[in-house]
């Protein structure tokens, strides 16, 4: 009986039509979970090394000499290689359509030449309490959303060193008053009045508050599966021009970046649609010569010239 049953079943029209097509879809999966595999063992790979790095005391490395010049507050810029990403195809092709739907040619209008900016992240105070820790640059972490973890914060370091990035910006955030980098390396503290003190300690607990809220909130809505979908969406919504009718981000981790910098008092609290609408690459623009396609710092706050972190990295 069973086997009438399966012979039947076999020779059924819709049978060999159901079997075609699973071959056909199966075909071009093939190469996609070779990718996959390929980039998952590369990202572990790249974990290991950097784990069990030999750290020699005295001598810095470069990614340990540009962790010294941020600050809570500054953000910073990946130009990704979408072929590396290791949290699976909706990720890789979000990364892809970012670039290629949010990033523009250059025009003469950012402050970067060169380099297709999709993916960013701000630096945020670390966790430990340890004494002197607030003014430690190793404790400093990045916050940033991603389809791996969803909003996480790492330490900044090790997010740079993990990084393979072909460019990586820093912007410095610089709030009234601020002399960065116009006085000697740890003189700046000496150097700022009262009221720039209190003003750059506040952004600095509204940072740490931001940092636990947002990673609460991930967690509890389970963020890193929404992540890549909403990428998707938000570049299609984009190109099509349909975004302002839809309330989904159109670069998620942008519209993290601008919201932090809202938190902590440097950016114009725009209405949520407006942040919403933010691109990576808005950063790259100067907010006081344009009025739109930037990000709006409240008076007195700017980002300094950009310092180049990395600089097409083949690592």
């Amino acid at each position: 009986m069973a086997s009438k049953f399966l012979s039947r079943l076999n020779n059924h029209p819709r049978t060999k039509l159901a079997v075609q097509l699973s071959f056909s879809a199966l075909i071009p999966a093939i190469p996609i979970l070779i990718w996959s595999h390929n980039a998952k063992e590369e990202r572990e790979e790249r974990r290991h090394d950097v784990s069990t790095r030999l750290r020699i005391p005295s001598v810095q490395t470069i990614d340990e000499l540009m962790v010294e010049k941020c600050q809570p507050g500054d953000v910073i810029l990946f130009d990704r290689r979408c072929e590396c990403c290791a949290s699976g195809a909706a990720a890789a092709l979000g990364c892809l359509l970012g670039k290629a739907i949010l990033c523009e040619e250059e025009d003469g209008t950012r402050s970067v030449e060169k380099g297709s900016y999709e993916h960013c992240g701000i630096v945020v105070p670390g966790q430990s309490t340890a004494k002197g820790a607030e003014h430690d640059p190793s404790n400093l972490c990045l916050l940033e959303a991603n389809s791996g973890s969803g909003i996480v914060c790492r330490p900044l370091l090790t997010r740079l060193e993990m990084s393979r990035s072909r460019s990586v910006i820093l912007l410095p955030l610089s709030c009234p008053g601020d002399r960065r980098y116009e006085v000697e390396y740890g003189d700046e503290e000496s150097s700022l009045s009262e009221n720039t003190k209190f003003l750059k300690q506040q952004s600095h607990d509204e940072l740490v508050k931001f940092r636990e809220k947002w990673l609460s909130d991930s967690t509890s809505q389970q963020y890193q599966n929404q992540h890549s979908t909403l990428s998707i969406m938000g570049a299609l919504l984009y190109l099509t021009g349909l975004y302002p009718t839809f309330p989904i981000p159109i670069s998620p981790s942008a519209w993290l970046v601008v919201s932090a910098l809202q938190g902590c008092g440097a950016a114009m609290k725009l209405n949520e649609k407006q942040s919403q609408q933010t691109r990576v690459e808005d950063f790259t623009r100067d907010g006081r010569f344009f009025e739109k396609d930037t990000v709006r710092l409240r008076p007195g706050w700017k980002f300094l010239s950009p310092v180049v972190m990395r600089e097409t990295s083949v690592s």
